[in-house]
This record gives C-alpha cells, sequence and structure tokens, in this order.
C-alpha cells in the first residue's frame, strides 16, 4: 500500500496522532465497559465520532478510496460534533463558573473555526497558522478541563477523564497535520 505522504516528520505526526487516538479510545472502551452503560453512555457515543475520524485519518494516509474533500468535510462534521455535544450542549460540571465560561466560549470559537475552514470555497488557502490555531485552541480547551479536574478530588473516574480529555486534540493535532500537508502540496 502507498502512503499520501512522503515526508518522514508527517509520517510520524499520523502514526503520533493514530496511536494516541487508539489507545486513549481503547482505554474509554475500557471504562464504559468497566462503569456500565448507563453511567458512561456519552463516552461510547463521542468513541463513534473519535473512532470516524481515526479511520479517515488512516484512509487518507493510505490514499484509500477518501478524497481530500471528503476528508475534509468528514472529519470536519466528527470533530464539530464532538465540540458541540462534550463542551457545549452536555459540558462536563466545573467547580468554577469562569472555568466553566471560558470552557465554553473557547468551544463556540472553536466550533466557528471549524465551520468557517470548511464554509470556505478555496479551503486550501486557509493558512498554517490558521490550521495549527484550530489545534491550539482544542488543546486549551482541554488544558482547562485538566486544570478542572485536579481542582476536584481525585475519584476512580479522574483517570478516565483525564484521557477522555486529550482524544481530541490528538484527533484535531492530525487533521490539522494532513491539512497543512495538503497545502503544502498546492504551493503554499
Amino acid at each position: 500500500m502507498q502512503t499520501r505522504f512522503k515526508k518522514n516528520t508527517k509520517i510520524f505526526d499520523i502514526v503520533i496522532t493514530a496511536v494516541a487516538g487508539t489507545l486513549s479510545v481503547g482505554v474509554m472502551l475500557y471504562a464504559v465497559c468497566h462503569f456500565g452503560l448507563t453511567e458512561a453512555w456519552p463516552e461510547l457515543l463521542l468513541n463513534v465520532f473519535y473512532v470516524a475520524c481515526l479511520v479517515m485519518i488512516w484512509m487518507y494516509f493510505f490514499n484509500y478510496r477518501i478524497t481530500t474533500q471528503q476528508f475534509n468535510y468528514w472529519c470536519s462534521i466528527s470533530v464539530g460534533i464532538t465540540v458541540l455535544l462534550r463542551d457545549i450542549l452536555f459540558p462536563p460540571p466545573l467547580a468554577y463558573f469562569s472555568l466553566h465560561l471560558t470552557c465554553l466560549t473557547l468551544s463556540v470559537l472553536l466550533l466557528c473555526m471549524l465551520t468557517f475552514f470548511y464554509a470556505r470555497k478555496n479551503w486550501k488557502s486557509y493558512t498554517k497558522r490558521n490550521l495549527w490555531s484550530i489545534c491550539i485552541v482544542d488543546m486549551l480547551i482541554a488544558a482547562l478541563y485538566n486544570y478542572a479536574i485536579y481542582l476536584e478530588p481525585i475519584d476512580e473516574y479522574t483517570n478516565y477523564l483525564l484521557t477522555e480529555i486529550w482524544i481530541r486534540p490528538a484527533i484535531t493535532y492530525g487533521l490539522v497535520a494532513c491539512f497543512v500537508t495538503e497545502g503544502e502540496t498546492t504551493g503554499q
């Protein structure tokens, strides 16, 4: 099978994303089995979208039956749905309202950035800085949630929550790496 990318750094970016995403999703599936479906059903729903993104990343990486436009569309939609579900519609309860408001604001910003990125007719003209800002905003959200978890008493859910928080930034990192590479091949 021939890969889409030839540079070792780009291959490394995609492999890191795939390994981190696969391990994280595996841990969360174990958490669903451990805590039961009634307790952890939202994680199962989010994992469906995470797995879809990981499968599309692999399909794109191996140049298998997915065009750049399809990859762009479905990955943007999948990540956007996870932002909408986990961070906007059903946000986790946080100890401080200011922290909750900051996370909510950043989540809405991330959703707008993803929408704007896909809605552009010539999305390949999106600059590298704009692409990496999507990843940075997602990492900021995860870091704030990470901080909020450490403000709470540690219990049996803590390790699973810390794992779940960092799945989407890992996937976003891989998506941005793919999109930046696509922009480089078109002459950016």
